[in-house]
């Protein structure tokens, strides 16, 4: 029998696997960051939406310049910026409601996708496009995966109160001078650069799981914004990396293994969380709750 220890350290003797191990916690720290703004604005599926959106942007870059790596990754954020920026427009000028307009928007971009993809690309370009391979990036994609990652920080500490006051107050930060339609698109940006980022990993399919596992996790254990903010960006880079390492001793495709590793943790605190979870509801209450976890991090706002 191999000796675990053995086991445990053979994948850190191969570059690529910790070339993937940083690309897998870059993007989870990135994914968990921007689910949580989209779980508390209750617009998480258009994670989905969007990453269906890119695939006319990839078919045109296919065609006109070919399967660089370059080319196909500025198609497909141009589409998905492009469907954002159209998105957003659409839902504030007229009386469409935002999941309409990102419904609309995402069958009529992803059948133009396979559509233009059916008659430039093999079917496996598809599947690699639908699914990733993180085993697979190059020190490029690492890079540029880092930029994406420390962009969206940066966006995000220096616009913490205008993205809070958006997503609990939206009328104060009107009335206070800022503007409601300039934070959405800039979540819609933060999304769509990040789906673009995670696309050679784990795809468009498996990318929501990166949005939406960490957030969700992180809501069922944190009262306060801040406090989930950086609970989901921890989750979500280190499960993922534990993912990662699973889907190599069980020699599993990655991305779902990556997807797997959080959506176990979130069954888990779905189960066992002190104040949300399952279980707890199952004990007898000695006290009544006055406030949710919406209202604390809404009550936090107004304090500042």
């Amino acid at each position: 029998m191999a000796d675990p220890s053995v086991l445990l350290a053979d994948p850190f003797a191969h570059r690529f696997i910790i070339r993937g191990l940083a690309m897998a916690f870059l993007l989870g720290v990135a994914g968990g960051l921007v689910g949580c703004i989209l779980l508390l604005r209750r617009i998480v599926l258009i994670a989905d939406s969007f990453g269906h959106a890119l695939l006319p942007g990839i078919g045109l870059a296919y065609l006109w310049l070919g399967p660089g790596h370059t080319g196909l990754y500025a198609g497909a954020a141009i589409a998905g910026l492009g469907t954002a920026a159209m998105s957003g427009l659409v839902n504030h000028l007229t009386r469409l409601p935002e999941d309409a307009v990102f419904g609309a928007m995402f069958v009529l971009c992803f059948a133009l996708g396979v559509g233009l993809m059916s008659q430039v690309a093999a079917p496996g370009d598809l599947l690699h496009y639908l699914f990733g391979n993180i085993l697979g990036v190059t020190g490029g994609d690492l890079w540029r995966v880092c930029a994406t990652t420390c962009a969206t920080v940066l966006a995000l500490c220096l616009a913490y109160r205008a993205v809070l006051m958006e997503a609990f107050d939206a009328p104060f930060l009107r009335v206070s001078g800022g503007s409601n339609l300039l934070v959405h698109l800039g979540v819609l940006a933060a999304v769509v650069v990040n789906i673009v980022a995670a696309l050679n990993a784990v795809g468009m399919v498996l990318a929501l799981g990166l949005f939406i596992l960490p957030a969700a996790t992180a809501y069922l254990w944190c009262e306060r914004f801040g406090a989930m903010l950086l609970f989901a960006a921890a989750y979500g880079g280190l499960a993922s990396c534990a993912g990662l390492l699973a889907s190599w001793q069980l020699n599993l495709p990655s991305g779902a293994c990556m997807v797997g590793a959080l959506g176990v943790g979130f069954i888990l605190s779905l189960l066992a969380s002190p104040r949300h979870g399952l279980l707890s509801r199952l004990r007898p209450r000695r006290h009544f709750a006055h406030d949710d976890g919406e209202a604390e991090c809404a009550k936090d706002h107004r304090s500042t």
